[in-house]
């Protein structure tokens, strides 16, 4: 075989969003790309705030000789000095720019945080549905995905959470607001969690660090602002980025963020420094660095994002769906009305409807839809949605 066998398994496995990106282009071919309703990637539609562009002409004009140069692996420390006055600000701890590494990206933050905590064999533990990559994640770090059930609604399942924890457990990964569902997890079920796990470090004698990756901290419905996992376990880091906040996914910047009362703090930190830089990052977009200091307090129109998840979610409801309104992130998480999620995606491929199933987020009978899109699209796929109910329903 000419691939190494674990990607041939891979590969496999992250099968249904390459299926979906090659089934929408061969659609848009033949029928045209307005016809076609893609709901099938999480990609920011609503524009980034004009902070942005301001921050980049600034730069760009009044830019050192330097702009470009390598710097330390952890990040510009004029950057990290600012994110982590940000930080204190918005995590009510003390942060210091040591505790913060820049990283491209949440996707990197997480796989430099697994790098620096993983030993072959160690578990990852992370409530179901979930990111699709984290399972790719923890093996790239010679670690095992170990799935935990959730609520009806989603929310974290502590009875089945403790259950699970156990010998083999260094991280346990949550991702609030949620991708694929929305779920915004509460600060007593935060609270409740960060008490399991002390009781479960002091049982198993070394730290089960929390993990939350929050790239759509900002891009929330409610009126308060979500938890803090800092205010609620001290061995903790936070991996994000500024992909979804700012509408800037292909610019490849976040960071991680340790909890400046973890164990072995100067431990962890320097792993994390090195681990940004033997995964072959070396260090994040040095010019998206000196940006962000202008915009660590800036957000997308999330009114606009609301907006859209008022209009497919009242949509859905009216077709016959049962669905989860989700108070975060842009995503729906229907109930498929058939059993197998699968067959149901491909009723609504016949409608020039991309979709995921959920059984690729670890959420079988269910599928994923992104409405990070046009209100047109959104307006245009709700007859095909509701002929796609009624096609399940003849086959029930």
């Amino acid at each position: 075989m000419s691939i190494a066998h674990h990607m041939r398994s891979y590969m496999d496995r992250a099968s249904w969003i390459r299926k979906m990106f090659e089934e929408g282009a061969r659609l848009k071919k033949i029928h045209g790309a307005d016809k076609v309703f893609d709901f099938s990637l999480g990609n920011p539609n609503v524009p980034p705030p004009p902070s942005v562009k301001r921050a980049l002409l600034r730069v760009i004009e009044n830019g050192v000789g330097t702009l470009h140069s390598y710097m330390p692996n952890a990040g510009l420390p004029e950057t990290r000095e600012k994110l982590a006055a940000y930080l204190t600000r918005e995590h009510g701890v003390p942060m210091t720019a040591d505790h913060v590494i820049m990283t491209c990206g949440a996707a990197g933050a997480l796989n430099v945080i697994l790098k620096a905590l993983l030993d072959p064999g160690d578990e990852v533990v992370v409530p179901a549905p979930f990111f699709v990559e984290y399972g790719f994640y923890a093996e790239n770090h010679g670690g095992t995905l170990k799935t935990v059930p959730t609520t009806s609604d989603f929310s974290l399942d502590l009875e089945a959470l403790e259950a699970a924890v156990g010998l083999k457990t260094k991280v346990v990964l949550i991702n609030s607001p949620n991708n694929p569902t929305g779920q915004l997890y509460s600060a007593d079920a935060l609270k409740a969690l960060g008490e399991l796990l002390r009781g479960k470090s002091r049982a198993v004698g070394h730290p089960i660090y929390l993990v939350s990756d929050e790239p759509y901290r900002k891009i929330v419905y409610t009126a308060e602002k979500p938890p803090s996992i800092f205010q609620c376990y001290e061995n903790a880091l936070i991996a994000t980025s500024f992909s979804k906040d700012l509408s800037l996914p292909g610019e490849r910047i976040g960071y991680a963020a340790l909890h400046p009362e973890a164990d072995d703090q100067d431990a962890v930190q320097g792993a994390l420094v090195l681990a940004n830089r033997i995964l072959g990052f070396v260090n994040a977009p040095a010019l998206m660095q000196w940006i962000l200091p202008d915009l660590l307090e800036e957000s997308v129109d999330v009114a606009l994002y609301r907006a859209k998840r008022d209009k497919l979610y009242a949509g859905l409801k009216k077709a016959g769906y049962e669905c989860f309104e989700p108070p975060g992130a842009f995503y729906l998480f229907p109930k498929s009305p058939l059993a197998d999620d699968v067959a149901f995606v491909r009723l609504l491929v016949e409608e020039k409807i991309l979709a995921v199933p959920g059984s690729g987020f670890g959420g079988p009978g269910y599928f994923r839809l992104a409405y990070c899109v046009a209100d047109e699209t959104i307006e245009r796929a709700l007859p095909g949605f509701a002929q796609a109910m009624d096609e399940a329903r003849s086959l029930r």
